[in-house]
């Protein structure tokens, strides 16, 4: 077999590769989509292409006094958007100061955030209720939006950090020589430069919330403080329910906060790739 002929069955295998892949993420996203078009309830009933479509089903969250959607949609919201936001923020100053200073207790503090990450979430919820019933915040969204913001600090930090350290230094002391301080150093010239992975922060942390159930189920307990994964839950959950098809439009629906977001961050993450390319 020549080099040419071994190149193109490489090429080929690859591309089989990612074919699977691409039936394996595409059809369960078209089934859904199919499945919200369906005029009736039952998931056996629903097929792929449905006959007579309607949209019906997303009428009906919308419209309908039973319907909480909208309400659960809120809900998911706040909580992605301010743990978006508040894990940037402290992320920024954390990672930002283990990166730039020395201090008694930084490479423990690494270690520990290194450490933490080791162990799944699941091992803390039963200290995380207690936590939260102790302080009153059990069944509130600000709770929820703590232990998100809490639990995403140690491998935010590690991320940040990493990128941090290829910022060259000389930069931070040619400021301090022009007379800049340590905040003007902070906001001017390494946050626009770590924009990229901020970026990614921001995204991961917007999504996490949006499609969590566990943490929401244990958290929260009022339906009217129901996150939208923990509301549509209950579509197909209680007992007399087999709402399959409701289910499966509401599920389409949180796509596209996460799209707008994902478009609104593209541009800094395409710069973070070119720039990391020509850096150094």
């Amino acid at each position: 077999m020549n080099r040419k002929t071994k190149s193109r069955l490489e090429v080929a295998g690859i591309y089989f590769i990612f074919g699977i892949m691409a039936v394996i993420i595409i059809y369960p996203l078209v089934w859904a989509f199919g499945m919200s078009l369906n005029s009736g309830r039952s998931l056996y009933s629903a097929t792929i292409i449905p006959e007579n479509w309607s949209l019906e089903h997303y009428k009906w969250l919308f419209t309908d006094p039973r319907s909480n959607y909208l309400l659960w949609y809120r809900n998911s919201m706040i909580v992605s958007g301010m743990s978006a936001l508040f894990s940037v923020v402290i992320t920024c100053l954390v990672a930002y100061s283990f990166s730039r200073y020395q201090f008694v207790g930084r490479k423990t503090g690494l270690y520990t955030f290194l450490i933490l990450q080791m162990f799944p979430v699941l091992m803390a919820m039963v200290a995380i209720y207690i936590m939260l019933d102790l302080v009153g915040l059990l069944n509130t969204l600000t709770g929820l939006i703590l232990v998100y913001v809490g639990g995403q600090i140690p491998f935010n930090a590690w991320l940040v950090k990493g990128y941090l350290d290829t910022i060259p230094k000389e930069l931070d002391e040619a400021a301090h020589i022009d007379g800049a301080g340590h905040m003007t150093v902070f906001l001017k010239i390494v946050l626009p430069l770590a924009k990229p992975i901020l970026a990614v922060v921001a995204l991961f942390n917007f999504m996490t919330p949006l499609f969590d159930f566990i943490l929401p189920s244990i958290v929260l307990r009022s339906p009217e403080n129901y996150t939208i994964a923990l509301g549509l839950f209950n579509f197909i959950n209680d007992e007399f329910s087999n709402n399959f098809t409701r289910f499966a439009a509401g599920s389409i629906l949180i796509a596209i906060p996460v799209a707008i977001v994902y478009l609104f961050l593209q541009r800094f993450l395409i710069s973070g790739l070119t720039a990391g390319g020509t850096k150094g």
